[in-house]
């Protein structure tokens, strides 16, 4: 019985090393916090076969390498696991030369993965959890937004004794018209919308179009310090506000699946469909076509 036992504990203690799948798959159905592929697959906007790929190391369903490293980064964020990690289990798992981008042509797509990501720390992982939630739950939080003006515009006319509260009641009034006016006429319905904070001062509005199916399109963008302000998989539909302040540039994994509106106006298609496009300035006078273009 003894030797049974001691057997177990051996046996207990052998180190397994687990694929990113199988780390994927353990994160979602173990612990206090089971949750289940669909639920996940609409809040992270990804379909669940792609999900259910990544668990079984079926890489093939998802077509193109920059997909599977952008939905294995977003998917390991949301169960709590370090990105980075999944991601170069994922490299090896396929093969790919962690030093590839060095060696190879920088518009192959397929030869190297996503553009890396300085490691960040718990602390940060939670709180871009909590902004993720925020973003995908926008339109709660603006409801509760204008049931609190409504009570508080209600209180003021009721309290009111002289004109004085008149400007506030403007204020409240142009601020919501200037943030419906500074929409476009999109090319087709919103389905998400992301840097809502721009929303009312953005000259630039990104749009992922149709082209590419329900793939997506996978965008990344930096400032001038090289800091990223957005790295994710826009599908179709899904609509960005690009921050006014700075100078930022964006790189596209498929250049033909984006538009670009500055100032209402559709600015001309920056690539073609599947084709990966870097250093895009995103300024309205290098987007907008010159005079002697038009």
């Amino acid at each position: 019985m003894t030797d049974v036992v001691e057997n177990v504990q051996e046996i207990e203690q052998v180190p397994v090393n687990l694929t990113a799948g199988d780390m994927l798959r353990n994160a979602r159905t173990t612990g206090r916090r089971k949750r289940e592929i669909s639920t996940i697959a609409k809040q992270l906007c990804i379909r669940e076969e792609f999900l259910e790929a990544l668990e079984n190391g079926n890489y093939k369903v998802i077509p193109e390498m920059v997909y599977i490293l952008g939905f294995a980064r977003n998917y390991a964020m949301e169960l709590g696991l370090n990105p980075d990690e999944i991601v170069e289990k994922i490299k090896q798992e396929m093969g790919v030369d962690a030093n590839c981008a060095k060696s190879v042509d920088d518009e192959d797509v397929s030869a190297c993965a996503m553009p890396s990501i300085k490691e960040e720390s718990w602390a940060k992982v939670t709180f871009s959890k909590i902004y993720q939630f925020v973003y995908q739950n926008w339109i709660w939080f603006l409801g509760a937004f204008v049931a609190i003006a409504i009570v508080v515009f209600g209180i003021v006319m009721l309290t009111k004794t002289d004109d004085a509260t008149e400007p506030m009641q403007e204020v409240n009034v142009e601020t919501v018209v200037e943030q419906v006016s500074n929409e476009p006429e999109y090319k087709q319905a919103v389905r998400e919308r992301f840097g809502i904070n721009n929303r009312a001062t953005a000259q630039i509005i990104l749009q992922a179009n149709q082209k590419t199916g329900e793939a997506g399109t996978w965008v990344e963008i930096k400032d001038a310090r090289g800091r990223t302000e957005l790295s994710r998989v826009l599908m179709p539909g899904d609509v960005y506000y690009v921050p006014v302040k700075g100078k930022y540039k964006a790189t596209f994994g498929n250049a033909g699946g984006i538009d670009i509106w500055v100032n209402k106006q559709l600015v001309p298609q920056i690539g073609d469909a599947y084709t990966k496009k870097s250093g895009v300035d995103l300024v309205p006078e290098k987007l907008l076509p010159s005079k002697t273009e038009k």
